[in-house]
């Protein structure tokens, strides 16, 4: 950071002494305003020179002269940065230089160079080398991928923490721990964490404790979760400039309501300045004049830092005042029941008033009610219109009046170049003022282009999701069976039926007998009666009939034998201890993984024995189904990514997004029957007969505890076989559309640290175990 800003201000001083010069040609000074404004856009130095006249329009013509072409001549820009930022796209990426720089203390130049694994492949496969060899090379070069992959990654976030996400703007640093502050509400995301590593970057950029990642269970977008409902409607004051995404999502119609009572409220048109400095200045001296003509005014600002500014610039001038910011949300109630009164200043982000009026003082109305004032124009519409809204309630007087400098963020990136433009050719000096219809129009129209922006965001979002909720719909179709035990014995007959399909149209394929025999006894646990010759010439689908019927029914001989042991002894149990014991646990294991099934005693006793096969199809169905898809989740989010690069090949990234997550929920699907099969196949009371009775205990159905529900990586993925698959599951988070292509947040990371699966101490997984029998919330959460 330190050597990218000595880089940024070294283009900065160059720009200035050539532009000085009368060489501002987009070739020669506009080349190095260009690359310090590509290195570090929220310089300040750099923002205070491009409030300068004509120094935003000299950057515009060179930043329209360098992405000419698809960015052709790009690469002169970004030639002397260590990395560059696209501040729109929210993306910030390494250059080569920036590359030979962390790497110049003697490690390996290619230590961030992904390898072009196609390639490299295809020479693989023209060497002299064994089947064994190249194998071995391909597993090399893959790894090697992953590895780069992730470390370039990493780089990245960190990058992006440091040059993109603000404290005080984007999140809050409170006891000891980064929360990430809602830009729409401002108040403080409990429990939630920004996705694919960004978070532990901005707690090593913070220097607060990095929490561990965690790992996906459920993942929906908004308007999936509202898609559910048989029935949507909804009531806002600012739902008109959103009326076609709800159009276009919903299918909902946006119909005016007229008011109540007719608005007396007047809205002034935005006053715009050249710097923030004279913004701050004009939006004090207007506060000065406001409370002293006895009037209320709520000060809306975008962000925790700007209200606290403004607190200490009115602290300095000693004019009382409350401050309401994500930091103080304890106060609300207190600071919005002050905020009517007669000269009463109250300083706020985006929460104040929500969900209620602000009761005017006596006087109040007489002097010309509440007054807004809006230190910024806020990216979305909307959220101005909300700050206007708090006055002129029911008919109450009331006025607003918005602030804007060329200075700000959304000046600075989107609709300041007309307006500065303008200003330049009337002659406005720093201090002075420009108010008409015309700029306010263009501030919004700047507004619309950003909301048009995040539209397509989220719509493209919504795309890729409604891939993963075909899949989502079917998966937890097969969770509500196994939860609530309808249509499950369909399920798991089918499941026989594929596994066994499978396994003859594999290996008829390869007219491997062997292996075929092989893969029967490691899946059904059976010695198939198929002869090799019927394998090799018989019809294949009679075959997988035949196979099929055979693992039934030796499933159905091993279920009884496990009836006829445990039977006598839950009887004994339920005579001797029946009217004290309502659940009891039996320990499964197919010799590789071991259950604990919760049945009800009572139940089990009235069907002989059979509920015990049912409590064991409904547990390891459903333990199955949930780490599947578990891994599942993973492996869709790293496709995401990769799909990405497709652009590059003229190719649609959702095109290739559907045909390779079809054939990822194949494979997982397939493979998940194998495995329910497989262990229901080989499924068994441990230990020896005698002590079968020491085995059964008493059960106990207890509520989750909610504030365990989120687990380390290291917890969800320790099961190696010594332990029942895991469960705590957290209930279904609906997730949040990116601001801005902003990473989503959610209680979630899409990278783990490590995927190593280790054993858990007997405590922990005793804990687990108990966790996973509660399924209550799960089956809410998906009905």
């Amino acid at each position: 950071m330190e050597e990218q800003r000595k880089i940024v201000n070294a283009s900065l001083l160059e720009a200035k002494k050539l532009i000085g010069e009368g060489k501002d040609d987009p070739k020669t000074g506009g080349l190095a305003l260009m690359r310090a404004h590509r290195g570090l856009p929220k310089n300040s130095a750099l923002i205070k020179y491009l409030s300068e006249p004509g120094m935003k329009v000299l950057q515009q013509k060179a930043e329209n002269y360098y992405i000419a072409d698809q960015q052709r001549e790009m690469p002169k820009v970004d030639e002397g940065l260590l990395f560059h930022i696209d501040e729109k796209n929210n993306s910030v990426d390494l250059t080569d230089k920036g590359i030979a720089l962390i790497t110049g203390a003697g490690e390996d130049p290619a230590f961030f160079v992904m390898p072009d694994v196609g390639s490299e492949i295809a020479d693989l496969e023209k060497m002299d080398l064994s089947a064994e060899e190249k194998m071995a090379r391909k597993d090399q070069l893959l790894q090697d991928f992953a590895v780069k992959s992730e470390r370039i990654h990493s780089v990245q976030q960190l990058l992006k923490a440091y040059t993109l996400f603000e404290k005080d703007v984007e999140y809050v640093v409170m006891d000891g721990k980064v929360k990430i502050v809602d830009e729409q509400t401002g108040r403080i995301l409990d429990g939630r964490r920004y996705s694919d590593g960004l978070h532990q970057a901005i707690e090593a950029k913070e220097n607060v404790k990095v929490e561990a990642a965690t790992q996906t269970f459920a993942t929906i977008t908004l308007q999936n979760y509202f898609r559910m409902y048989h029935k949507l409607g909804g009531m806002t004051g600012t739902a008109t400039t959103e009326a076609g995404e709800f159009w276009e999502i919903y299918k909902l119609d946006v119909v005016t309501i007229p008011t109540n009572l007719p608005i007396t409220r007047k809205d002034a048109e935005d006053l715009v300045y050249k710097t923030k400095r004279d913004k701050y200045r004009a939006v004090i001296e207007e506060i000065k004049k406001l409370k002293e003509a006895g009037r209320p005014v709520l000060v809306g600002t975008t962000s925790v830092e700007v209200s606290e500014l403004l607190g200490k610039m009115l602290t300095f001038e000693k004019i009382p005042h409350n401050v309401l910011n994500a930091k103080q949300h304890a106060r609300e109630a207190q600071i919005v029941a002050e905020a009517g009164g007669p000269g009463a200043v109250t300083i706020a982000t985006n929460m104040a008033g929500r969900g209620t009026d602000i009761k005017l003082g006596p006087g109040v109305k007489e002097a010309g009610g509440l007054a807004i004032i809006g230190t910024e124009r806020h990216e979305s519409r909307r959220v101005d219109r909300q700050l206007r809204g708090r006055a002129g309630r029911q008919g109450d007087p009331g006025t607003s009046q918005f602030f804007v400098s060329l200075e700000d963020d959304l000046m600075r990136m989107f609709g300041s170049d007309r307006i500065a433009a303008l200003m330049d050719r009337m002659g406005y000096k720093e201090g002075e003022v420009i108010q008409h219809s015309m700029i306010t129009r263009s501030i919004e129209r700047a507004q619309k282009k950003v909301e048009e922006n995040n539209f397509g965001i989220r719509k493209r979002l919504l795309e890729y999701d409604d891939v993963m909720n075909k899949q989502r719909t079917v998966i937890y179709s097969k969770r509500n069976h196994a939860l609530f035990g309808e249509r499950l014995a369909i399920d798991i007959d089918n499941a026989f039926f594929e596994v066994a399909d499978n396994l003859v149209t594999t290996h008829r394929e390869a007219s491997d007998y062997e292996a075929f025999k092989l893969d029967v006894i490691k899946n059904f646990a059976v010695d198939t009666t198929v002869s090799e010759d019927e394998f090799q010439k018989g019809n294949v689908q009679e075959i997988a009939e035949k196979l099929y019927a055979e693992a039934v029914a030796n499933y159905h001989r091993r279920t009884n034998e496990v009836v006829t042991g445990t039977y006598p002894i839950i009887k004994k149990i339920f005579e001797e201890q029946g009217q004290h014991i309502e659940n009891i646990s039996i320990p499964f294991t197919d010799g590789r993984r071991g259950l604990h099934v919760l049945a009800p005693l009572r139940k089990v006793v009235e069907t002989e024995g059979k509920e015990t096969i049912s409590a064991l199809e409904r547990s390891i169905t459903l333990n199955l189904i949930d780490d599947a898809w578990k891994e599942h989740l993973r492996a869709m989010d790293d496709l995401k990514q990769s799909v990405q690069s497709a652009v590059y090949e003229q190719k649609d990234p959702l095109l290739i997004y559907k045909f390779e997550a079809f054939e990822l929920f194949k494979q997982m699907s397939a493979e998940n029957s194998k495995e329910i099969v497989s262990f229901l196949c080989k499924a068994g009371i441990p230990g020896q007969q005698a002590e079968e009775e020491a085995q059964i205990t008493e059960g106990h159905e207890e509520k989750t505890d909610m504030s365990r529900m989120r687990a380390t990586h290291q917890d969800l993925d320790a099961d190696n076989g010594h332990s029942a698959p895991s469960n705590n599951k957290a209930p279904c988070a609906a997730r949040n559309m990116p601001r801005n292509g902003r990473a989503q947040t959610g209680t979630r990371s899409r990278r783990p640290q490590s995927r190593q699966k280790r054993s858990l101490p007997l405590r922990k997984r005793q804990e687990i175990q108990k966790l996973s029998r509660e399924r209550s919330i799960n089956a809410r959460c998906v009905k």
